[in-house]
């Protein structure tokens, strides 16, 4: 499947290792000459990552290559395209199956592939191996992913769920193992958390056409930012619920701040974007799996840009703006997403509308309400 002379590359990510093993070897028996390589990134304490290239058959070769500035994925950045160039310029190679380390998210290294792809590669597809039996387990869990062993550098201080949740997200194909504990709620946590993604049996013969599909990076990262994410729509089946918190009115800081714990643990997943009251130029994002929040700010509201900064924004932002407009806020908007078995959607909502500006706190307009407690500046200054 080499027409126009490129070799495609489709990337397997996923923390469920054992499916995301068994959908690369399905991968490499279905499509015959095909080559996969993976970056084993355990031995970085020791200063190394380990590369293994094998086939079908078995391994055909084995390498290591030195951190990069104490990060092992930079220096999975820096083997990976010589490698699979190599592949490309050299054997009868149909195509080359990346698959990541547990932690490594496939966002990045589809950029970096993408940004190398010309006369030798071309991206064919993202897919993220899926145990539907352990979606949730590992969705819902806090701890640091260093405590797992799992951690990409020394200094990452992502957790298990967030990381999932983002692996999960990306992929425009989850690739589902077959396993007899995974059930309705399983299915529906799924469903619920990408509902654009198509969901395969990693036995099927469409997983290898899907493998050439191609793949858009910018389409991808438009999907994902905090401004224009195509987040999920209302949910409610087996059991398992989507709530959207869609509001105009700012945020007021101290009594978000202070619901935020409550917040965070809420749901299986949260996520979405909104504003304060006191920083009313800033659109902030909202990030939360296995109880832990991550808050940060993602640019500018258009609302706040001059005119002919427009013509600098990319049109699908420009478009989502036009979405959620405002006569008086412009694009400002809460727009927060919960999803999760045994949702409680009044109790969440409640939470939620406690933390807007009253009517008496509304009144006072853009002058008073940056003299709000500014509650977030210690989260947001230091980030």
């Amino acid at each position: 499947m080499r027409e126009d002379g490129r070799l495609p590359v489709v990337i397997v990510a996923g923390l469920h290792a054992d499916a995301r093993r068994h959908v690369v070897d399905r991968l490499l028996r279905a499509v015959p000459g095909s080559i996969a390589l993976h970056h084993d990134l355990a031995t970085a304490g020791e200063g190394t990552v380990r590369r293994l290239v094998r086939d079908a058959s078995g391994v055909l070769g084995s390498g290591q290559t030195p951190l990069v500035n104490d990060c092992a994925c930079c220096a999975l950045r820096e083997d990976l395209v010589p490698e699979l160039e190599l592949l490309a310029s050299h054997g009868p190679t149909r195509l080359a199956v990346v698959e990541l380390w547990d932690s490594v998210e496939p966002k990045t290294m589809a950029e970096v592939v993408a940004a190398h792809s010309g006369d030798l590669l071309t991206l064919g597809n993202v897919i993220t191996a899926v145990d539907p039996a352990l979606a949730l387990p590992y969705l819902s869990n806090g701890d640091d992913l260093a405590e797992a062993g799992l951690e990409a550098a020394t200094k990452d201080q992502r957790t298990v769920g967030d990381t999932w949740a983002r692996q999960l997200e990306y992929a425009p194909v989850l690739a589902l193992v077959n396993n007899p504990d995974a059930d309705r709620d399983d299915h529906a946590l799924l469903s619920q958390l990408h509902p654009t993604a198509l969901r395969v049996d990693a036995d099927s013969g469409e997983l290898a056409q899907l493998a050439f599909a191609g793949f858009d990076v910018e389409a991808a990262a438009a999907a994902q930012h905090p401004a224009c994410a195509l987040l999920p729509q209302e949910a409610d089946e087996a059991g398992v619920t989507t709530l959207v918190w869609h509001r105009t009115r700012p945020f007021h800081p101290e009594r978000l701040y202070q619901a935020l714990e409550d917040l965070c643990c809420a749901a299986a997943r949260s996520r979405g974007r909104f504003w304060l009251a006191d920083r009313p130029d800033t659109l902030l994002s909202w990030e939360a799996a296995g109880g832990a929040l991550c808050v940060e700010g993602a640019g500018p509201w258009l609302a706040s840009l001059p005119d002919a900064a427009w013509e600098l924004i990319p049109p699908v932002r420009r478009a989502a703006a036009a979405l959620d407009w405002h006569p008086d806020h412009g694009d400002r908007c809460q727009h927060l997403v919960f999803t999760s078995p045994g949702l409680d959607r009044s109790g969440i909502e409640r939470l939620l509308d406690s933390c807007l500006l009253t009517d008496a706190e509304y009144a006072t307009g853009p002058e008073g309400w940056r003299r709000l407690p500014a509650a977030f500046d210690p989260l947001l200054d230091a980030a």
